[in-house]
């Protein structure tokens, strides 16, 4: 007699068939970029991302809707606060999760991002695990 998986094992999907969550990011610090790519690579997302907010405008139209998007406000072309007022009257992305991601810790900063739609205001340097975390909790 062999051994039978139980029932309620055979009902759970198969690791290959649940979807990865999405983040799109934006950061224009080419090395924190690539260091938030591997760290919610390897956590199981799938990770677009925009090295500019002009680039990232561009890819906000062409890119499906993701379950997040992490935003620097101090970015090339087009700040972060701008693509969030973008976002929040872009249909498709409108009820997205936003977290900024920045340097700018002064309590006006942070109070403009709440008042424009933002979902959360986490300041640079961040700690990795916290990070993931509040980006998960806000996961539809």
């Amino acid at each position: 007699m062999g051994w039978k998986q139980p029932a309620a094992a055979r009902l759970l999907p198969a690791p290959e068939s649940v979807i990865a969550p999405c983040i799109f990011l934006v950061e224009d610090d080419e090395v924190v970029r690539m260091l938030l790519e591997h760290i919610f690579t390897r956590r199981g997302f799938t990770v677009h991302s925009a090295a500019d907010g002009k680039q990232a405008l561009a890819r906000i139209d062409e890119l499906p809707k993701p379950q997040s998007v992490l935003l620097d406000v101090m970015l090339p072309h087009v700040d972060g606060l701008e693509l969030l007022k973008h976002i929040r009257r872009y249909a498709p992305w409108q009820g997205v999760p936003v977290v900024m991601l920045t340097s700018k810790a002064y309590e006006k900063d942070i109070l403009y991002a709440f008042e424009n739609g933002a979902d959360d205001y986490i300041t640079k340097p961040f700690r990795t695990e916290e990070l993931v975390i509040r980006i998960k909790r806000l996961l539809k």
